[in-house]
């Protein structure tokens, strides 16, 4: 790489930084290139980016962003995991990091907050954003429709009265 290159590396991973919700830092050694692609490609789906670049220049491009407190991991052969989304990084390599045990979680960063590696997998047991969205929706409509059966019960049980006594005197 020129020098160049370098710049216009670190100047991308320094805005891919400051845009990120989380960024992961994990070894990757004796991972093949398939399962590098893997892993690439199952972060891809769940919009994150899976980057290795050399330390020196990571360690460059995080200084002015939030996850600057995370320099200190990058050491030996690292790969780079982030997203906008703050859940969908930490999911994707605590699951690749369960089925393969060549990728070490050494921690990460949330905004300004730098995890740990337990503090990534407990970020990734999380539900994710939509999940969230919809668990809310679902708490927001079930009242809604808790009262909607509450003010109609009165007036049917009102009609039902009306329909016995209605039946009682047709009856008599």
């Amino acid at each position: 790489m020129d020098r160049a290159e370098k710049r216009e590396l670190v100047t991308g991973l320094n805005e891919a930084f400051g845009n990120a919700g989380s960024v992961v830092v994990a070894h990757y050694a004796g991972i093949t290139v398939a399962q590098m692609n893997d892993l690439r490609s199952k972060m891809r789906a769940a919009g994150g980016t899976v980057k290795v670049a050399k330390n020196r220049l990571a360690k460059i491009a995080l200084q002015g962003t939030d996850s600057a407190s995370i320099i200190d991991l990058f050491k030996g052969q690292t790969l780079i995991a982030y997203s906008e989304d703050p859940i969908a990084a930490p999911k994707v390599a605590s699951d690749f990091a369960k089925g393969n045990d060549k990728l070490i979680i050494l921690g990460g960063a949330m905004g300004t907050t730098s995890l740990n590696a337990d503090g990534v997998k407990a970020l990734a047991t999380l539900p994710s954003l939509d999940e969230l969205r919809a668990r809310l929706v679902g708490m927001i409509a079930t009242p809604a429709t808790r009262i909607a059966q509450i003010v109609n019960a009165p007036a049917a049980s009102v009609a039902r009265v009306i329909g016995a006594y209605a039946r009682k005197d047709e009856a008599a």
